[in-house]
């Protein structure tokens, strides 16, 4: 049914018949501009002419039509008060309430109102072009039935226009541009057309949409009852830029392509599933066989069994970087059970936290009770601290109401942390390094004992080689200046060791952003204290008890300075520690006042290097 140009016949025997009075009912056509840009809408014969901004809607009454109308939008408009101007497509003889005909190239909406037994007939045309992405469809009245779909062309048709059909503001018509039939054909109405370059370029594009004067595919037609309003929307939403070779913009194409998209990606996306999970199946089944090794101690337990001894993971402790530890009981006595966060602490470090503390005992380690490896579950179980963790007591403010720690009870608790170290690195068959001594892994038990806790972050380091290659790991604040070449020894435990001296003598923590700019670092503070000869300034003015031993509290802290040293070399080992502390020994006086570096010649680096390996229960003493 497709409209020719002004001069050409009508293509099609319905509109030849418009014959009826106009019919009483009110039909209304909504247009709607979508467009990123301005239009002005022209109709005939209706008359009138708007300027569309984007999203604005013109309503335009067009009852009682009894002859053919069109609609199409203008663009690149400019017009004077007067209402007189001119369009880069459509001008109307130069006036915004159209007279006239527009002149190509436009995409045309053309309709007739009450056409025979009281139906509509409706279509779109290219036969004059084509400027703007259109949607021409029925909104039947509340339960209205009869209507055909209505034509949509979303394609941005303009953007794949052949270059010999260029125009401004959209693209022309073969007919329009060659004056020969044989270019506007679409190959069912002429046998020497030439319809793949230009007409079937329109059509595929658009197939809804009637392309040339001699096109008469009645299924390019579209109906409705009487009293049926319409909506005419310029760039629709889904304004697809399409190949003419693809078609997609079909409707089932586009159907086609939607479908296919989404089994391909339900496809995808359960091979990946399956792929995860034959990894956690083929993870969860090595876990079971490793651990299934380990003969007596630790117990292996059911994660129900933990479950209920925790009722449900009621009562929580505390928690850190790997995951949350909760209060038990087991046997009538408590326990305290770490339960590792899916995210956290990886198998090689739960690894190494069983089968190391695990296998070893000492008075000044926590004791691990037991493990529990369970599909996905990971869980450790060790004896219960009633105090909790060391930072608790030794930050000025804590939890309890007992008063800070006086000075004997700092003393005790630094050399439990010595004792557990120096058996660590000297009295195991293989030297083990925590790598991760800090205050929230020292816990204390009722009488204030300390013990080491968390071997997560631990390296067996072979007798016979002088240091392990690892990725750095460990706490900001705590780590030896020898991490920035990633080659450390248990000497980095030395280190780690003297700044939790230092916190506990001073009852701060080592880095402190509520504190002022020159005070936020305590061991940089330290540094400047101790070269001014104003160690005293250092020791926790919270307790009374701590003014009154402040000579040895100094010596105390000349003792952490010698495990500061940046060169590892020149720190002491923790039996000698031991030593001081117990007043067998006196600490080294011929010692470097500065403690933080970064500069890797003075890091005192032995020169053989061995890749660290997982602990085993044969690498470490029995118990003791």
């Amino acid at each position: 049914m497709a409209a020719a140009s002004t001069s050409s016949t009508l293509h099609s025997l319905s509109f030849f018949l418009l014959l009826l009075v106009a019919l009483s009912e009110a039909t209304m056509l909504n247009i709607t501009n979508r467009c990123s840009y301005t239009v002005w809408p022209a109709a005939l014969p209706i008359g009138g002419g708007v300027q569309l901004n984007p999203g604005r809607t013109w309503t335009l009454n067009v009852s009682g039509l009894t002859s053919r109308g069109r609609l199409w939008a203008r663009t690149g408009c400019s017009f004077d008060s007067r209402g007189n101007g001119s369009c880069q497509t459509g001008d109307c003889s130069g006036v915004l309430a159209c007279k006239g005909h527009g002149r190509p190239p436009n995409t045309m909406a053309e309709f007739i109102i009450g056409q025979f037994n009281s139906t509509d007939f409706f279509d779109m045309s290219f036969v004059d072009g084509f400027n703007v992405p259109m949607d021409f469809l029925p909104v039947p009245a509340q339960g209205g039935t009869g209507c055909s779909k209505g034509p949509s062309c979303a394609a941005n048709v303009t953007s794949q226009c052949p270059s010999e059909l260029k125009a401004p503001g959209g693209c022309n018509n073969a007919c329009t541009v060659f004056k020969q039939d044989r270019y506007c054909c679409t190959g069912n109405a002429a046998y020497n057309c030439v319809p793949t370059k230009y007409s079937m370029f329109f059509n595929q594009m658009c197939p809804d949409v009637y392309v040339d004067s001699m096109d008469t595919d009645w299924n390019k037609t579209f109906t409705c009852p009487l009293g049926t309003n319409y909506q005419i929307v310029f760039c629709p939403q889904i304004n697809l830029t399409t190949s003419p070779s693809t078609g997609l913009s079909s409707s089932k194409g586009r159907i086609g392509l939607i479908l296919g998209t989404i089994v391909s990606f339900i496809l995808i996306t359960a091979f990946i599933l399956f792929v995860i999970h034959r990894r956690r199946t083929r993870r969860h089944q090595e876990m079971e066989e490793e651990f299934g090794k380990l003969q007596g101690r630790p117990i292996r337990f059911t994660f129900l069994q933990l479950e209920v001894a925790t009722e449900q993971f009621r009562d929580k402790l505390g928690e850190g970087g790997f995951g949350s530890v909760f209060e038990g009981k087991l046997g009538g006595g408590k326990i305290a059970v770490k339960r590792l966060d899916h995210a956290g602490q990886g198998r090689k470090e739960f690894s190494a936290e069983v089968q190391t503390i695990g296998s070893i005992h000492h008075i000044n380690l926590v004791k691990l009770i037991g493990f529990c490896v369970e599909k996905s579950h990971r869980l450790l179980v060790y004896e219960y601290m009633p105090k909790g963790s060391l930072d608790r007591w030794i930050y000025c403010q804590h939890e309890n109401n007992a008063p800070p720690l006086d000075w004997s009870m700092r003393c005790k608790i630094i050399t439990h942390i010595a004792k557990g170290l120096s058996y660590l690195h000297e009295e195991c068959m293989k030297r083990i390094a925590h790598l991760d001594i800090k205050p929230q892994n020292i816990l204390l038990d009722d009488n204030f004992n300390a013990k080491i806790s968390d071997f997560g972050l631990c390296k067996l380091i072979d007798r016979d080689m002088s240091q392990v290659v690892t990725r750095m790991r460990g706490t900001p604040g705590y780590l030896a200046p020898e991490w920035l070449t990633s080659q450390i020894t248990e000497k980095a435990d030395v280190y780690s060791f003297g700044v939790v001296v230092m916190e506990v003598i001073s009852g701060r923590k080592n880095i402190d952003a509520s504190r002022s700019e020159e005070s936020i670092h305590l061991i940089a503070l330290l540094e400047e204290k101790v070269k001014c000869d104003n160690l005293v300034d250092l020791i926790d003015k919270n307790n009374d008890n701590m003014e009154a031993h402040q000579q040895d509290a100094i010596q105390m802290m000349k003792l952490a300075m010698w495990c500061l040293q940046i060169d590892c070399k020149r720190r002491p080992k923790m039996s000698e520690v031991v030593k001081v502390l117990e007043g067998t020994m006196y600490a080294e006086s011929n010692i470097d006042h500065n403690f933080v570096s970064t500069n890797q010649a003075t890091f005192g680096i032995p020169g053989s290097v061995t890749s660290s390996v997982p602990p085993l229960a044969s690498h470490v003493s029995g118990p003791r």
